[in-house]
Formats: structure tokens, C-alpha cells, sequence
């Protein structure tokens, strides 16, 4: 019988979950065995996941679960070095030439686990099987706003806390927006506008009466430089860090003159070699969301990179929805997007 364990998330503000207690009903259903770990934090209750069905267990017990259990989760694993013995299936943030990832995917290889990354989850044509791109986008484009909103009153964005909803969102913006309304609305640039990220920033910006410049490869093909992202208040960067990526701002932007003043980089590979925003070196936090990287004129980075756990019931829900047919797919490792994940996590860790 399949095993699929979820862990409780053990990163800080992290509230959302891949699989729904509906969710776990129909894998009840399909025979698998479920079990679901207690957690404080986790935005649909317990009781919940009980009443459908699933095998209660400890908060953070994962590390004693059979070594035939699937352990899903979503955020990264404590950084201890332990070696990793199980099936895990999360995103990783290993194969992107991040520098954290080479330790990772080096306790897999000591336990001789295995790493579903969950961006490598993939079909026949390469396309993500599921994503919270969009939320990603939506939040990221929000918090940036709150960034420039800030700004304007010569202070920086202060600490974050979820959202009970997308309404609650939109309303605590307006209201940011109404307190300064004899400044002129932003104007946006998103590149990667066509994928799920850009459409989830570009909505956002729509929702909030924002003018917004939308591109993507055909725009940017030439590979720079892009001084029009200059020209705009807010820039959105939507896109994965890759070999092929262009470098959209650098180090010489810093002392530029610029209309520029909040770069909202949802896709978030600050520790990739190959980060198209290098003005940067690090993630910012829900404490703190901006970075500050030049003043004046001043210049802010909002790089927070679980942004959707800001709306964890919306992009939880969202998730676990393209998940779910995939999990039903379990028994079946050897093939279709189980497979081609596998693959990559054994070229990644031979590597290491």
C-alpha cells in the first residue's frame, strides 16, 4: 500500500498545505494510506483532515515514519545535516545552482533518499503540473505595492502577517492607497507577463487601477540592456533564474537616474548564479520586506519567496487542486511526472 505522510511545516509564517482534507478523502478512497501531522500553523484545522479519514500523527514525526512513506511537504527542511533516508516530495530549491542546494542534495545522497522536486514536476511537453505561480505573482505585486506605499511617506513596509482572504487584501490596499491619494498611481512593468506568475502580477495591478507594461520573451530576446525598466515606479521580475536568462537591472542601475523605486523580484533566486537582478544576494522576510539597495534616490528589493502563504487559504486550496491527480499517480513511480522528476534529482546529486 502507497504511503503518503504529510509533514507538518517547520518554516516560520508558513501556513499552507498540498493537500486538502478533501484531497486526502479521495486518495482515502483510492486506497492509499494517509497520515497527517499535527501542526499549529497549518491554515485548515486538523480536525479536518481527521474527520476525512487520515491517520493523526506528532507534529514533525516524519523522521520515524516507515521508510517506504512519501513524505510531503512543501517549504525546506531543517537545515541539520542529517542524512535524508526517505521519498521526499517539496521544493527542493537544489538544481538552479543554488548554494544552500548542494548541501541538501547532499544528505539525500548520504541516506540514499529521493527528491520529488516539486518545480520538476512535469508533463510530456515540460509544463509545470502545478504551481502557486499565480498567487505568487498576485501577493508579490501586493507586498511591492505596500513597498512603494511606504516609501512615500519616507518610511520602510513593515512586518507582514496573512491574510484571512483575497478581499482583506484588497481592501488593506485601497485603504494604503486612499491615505496618499494625492500622489499619482504606479506605474508597473512585469516581465514574464504570459506565465502564471506575470498573470498573477498583472491582475493585481489591474484589481488596483495600476498601469502596467506586460512582456515577455519577445520583448526581452534581445538580452538587454532594458533601460524602459527604469522608466517605471514598480518592476516585477516573474521569471525563473536560468543560464539563458538576461540581467535585467545591474549594479550600474543603482547610480543611474531613474523613475525606479521598488523591484518586487517574486521569482526569487537571490543564491542562483544565474539571478537576473544582481543588485542583490539575499531573500527578504515577512519581518522585514524590503531591502533598501540604494538611497538616494532610494531604491527598495521586496524578495520574500513563500509569498503565497500570505493568502494560505486561496493558494493552498489552488495547489492542491493540480496536485491531487498527480498523487493519485503515486503507485506509479516509475513513469510520467514521477519519473522525469527522478531523473533530474539523479543528474543533480551526482553532482555533488
Amino acid at each position: 500500500m502507497t504511503h503518503l505522510w504529510v509533514r507538518s511545516e517547520q518554516r516560520d509564517n508558513e501556513k499552507r498545505t498540498p493537500l486538502t482534507p478533501e484531497g486526502a478523502k479521495t486518495l482515502l478512497e483510492q486506497g492509499l494510506r494517509v497520515s497527517v501531522e499535527e501542526s499549529p500553523h497549518r491554515i485548515l484545522p486538523i480536525a479536518e483532515f481527521k474527520a476525512a479519514g487520515c491517520e493523526i500523527v506528532a507534529q514533525n514525526s516524519w523522521t520515524k515514519a516507515p521508510d517506504n512513506a512519501i513524505i510531503l511537504g512543501l517549504k525546506e527542511l531543517p537545515e541539520d545535516g542529517t542524512a535524508l533516508r526517505h521519498r521526499h516530495i517539496m521544493f527542493g530549491h537544489a538544481f538552479k545552482g543554488q548554494h544552500s542546494g548542494a548541501a541538501l542534495l547532499k544528505r539525500f545522497k548520504a541516506g540514499q533518499g529521493t527528491l520529488y522536486d516539486l518545480e520538476y514536476l512535469t508533463d510530456e511537453a515540460g509544463k509545470r503540473v502545478a504551481a502557486f505561480g499565480y498567487w505568487a505573482g498576485y501577493v508579490g505585486a501586493a507586498v511591492s505595492l505596500k513597498c512603494w506605499h511606504a516609501q512615500q511617506q519616507g518610511e520602510t513596509c513593515p512586518a507582514l502577517t496573512p491574510y484571512q482572504g483575497q478581499e482583506h487584501l484588497l481592501s488593506d490596499l485601497k485603504q494604503d492607497l486612499n491615505a496618499i491619494a494625492s500622489h499619482p498611481r504606479p506605474t508597473a512593468l512585469v516581465i514574464g507577463a504570459l506565465g502564471r506568475v506575470g498573470r498573477g502580477a498583472s491582475d493585481l495591478c489591474t484589481a488596483m487601477n495600476l498601469a502596467v507594461t506586460q512582456w515577455d520573451i519577445k520583448e526581452t530576446a534581445h538580452g538587454g540592456p532594458f533601460p524602459e525598466i527604469l522608466e517605471h515606479d514598480l518592476f516585477f521580475n516573474c521569471i525563473l533564474a536560468t543560464p539563458e536568462a538576461p540581467v535585467f537591472v545591474d549594479k550600474s542601475a543603482l547610480t543611474r537616474a531613474r523613475r525606479l523605486s521598488v523591484i518586487g523580484d517574486i521569482a526569487c533566486d537571490p543564491d542562483s548564479d544565474y539571478n537576473p537582478i544582481p543588485i542583490y544576494r539575499s531573500a527578504t522576510t515577512w519581518a522585514k520586506p524590503a531591502l533598501t539597495v540604494a538611497d538616494p534616490p532610494r531604491l527598495d528589493v521586496m524578495a520574500i519567496d513563500n509569498l503565497p502563504s500570505l493568502l494560505p487559504r486561496e493558494s493552498s486550496q489552488d495547489f492542491a487542486a493540480q496536485l491531487l491527480p498527480w498523487l493519485m499517480k503515486l503507485d506509479k513511480l516509475s513513469a510520467g511526472v514521477w519519473s522525469r522528476a527522478e531523473t533530474v534529482f539523479k543528474h543533480k546529486v551526482r553532482e555533488v
